[in-house]
């Protein structure tokens, strides 16, 4: 069984793969492919029944897709790869080092004298919100994360690491300022603020633990997300990204701490960039699963 390969944007034949059987799946085309053309290997790779249709499953069979002998497949270069991992461990280590400059070496950004001059307990509280949010973020890279795609295009290693670094410059420049002033409402303010901000990161890591325990090691299975045992699981039956709903309200908590613009820009921005996400996942739960609750929310419950 043979099978014509057509470039998607020039709609010349670039390969025929021949040895090929009903069963074969996407992945073994992808395989086959990058023989014939090595510079392409299976991550860089992506498949199509027409060129503007969706992106092939690597499990999807020829006979699933109704290909049968010469027939069509159409091929697209998503570029260079890189894993997730490290796109990952890249965009998160930087805001943590950089945020870290601003608040231990004030002297290296404001000039000297800058680090004679005492921080305010919030900014100390801050620094240690700020850094034990990206520590949490690289530790669960490590550990917690399963990736259903193994890499993403190396552009995006650029373009994350812009919008992490840059903001975190932004907000610490701010926030460490030696003519940074507390909140207006002083002790109950950042009590209340370091609060909310506590809450939204147990319950990012536990909707984390959670999203992981769907899927076996090894496996690119997806199911529907349940609340369990664990309270903070319990925003599931209202929204269908609580990971993210967890995120905002962290960065909601740490602006109310500090009162500092810049956190309340980087706070919307996210959220904003997130709750693109969110109803992207969304739509793709309600059309992978017929059950899947009509009830749920994108990121905000009973509104987004």
């Amino acid at each position: 069984m043979e099978v014509n390969v057509i470039d998607s944007k020039s709609g010349k034949s670039v390969a025929t793969l021949g040895g090929l059987s009903p069963k074969s799946t996407v992945l073994d085309i992808k395989n086959e492919f990058s023989k014939i053309k090595p510079k392409y290997y299976p991550d860089r790779q992506a498949f199509k029944l027409d060129i503007r249709g969706k992106m092939l499953k690597d499990e999807d069979t020829l006979e699933s897709l109704s290909i049968d002998n010469q027939g069509k497949l159409f091929f697209k270069d998503l570029g260079p790869q890189v894993g997730w991992a490290t796109v990952f461990l890249t965009e998160y280590a930087g805001p943590l080092v950089i945020y870290l400059i601003f608040y231990t070496r004030p002297a290296l950004v404001y000039g000297i004298g800058a680090n004679t001059k005492p921080y305010a307990d919030v900014v100390k509280i801050a620094a240690g919100c700020w850094t034990f949010h990206y520590a949490k973020r690289l530790l669960e890279t490590l550990f917690v994360h399963r990736f259903s795609h193994s890499t993403m295009p190396i552009f995006n290693i650029f373009k994350n690491s812009i919008y992490y670094w840059g903001f975190a410059a932004f907000v610490a420049y701010f926030v460490n300022h030696p003519l940074y002033t507390p909140p207006a409402y002083g002790e109950n303010q950042v009590w209340l603020g370091l609060a909310g901000f506590v809450f939204a990161e147990l319950g990012n890591f536990s909707v984390h633990v959670a999203l992981r325990n769907l899927r076996p090691p090894g496996s690119k299975e997806r199911r529907i997300p349940l609340a369990g045992l664990n309270p903070f699981t319990w925003l599931f039956k209202v929204v269908s990204c609580p990971n993210y709903t967890y995120e905002v309200m962290a960065w909601t908590g740490f602006t109310i701490m500090t009162q500092c613009l810049p956190a309340g820009v980087f706070c919307l921005a996210g959220f904003y960039q997130m709750s693109v996400w969110a109803i992207g996942k969304h739509r793709n739960y309600i059309k992978e699963f017929k059950d899947y609750p009509r009830s749920r929310k994108a990121i905000i419950p009973f509104l987004l």
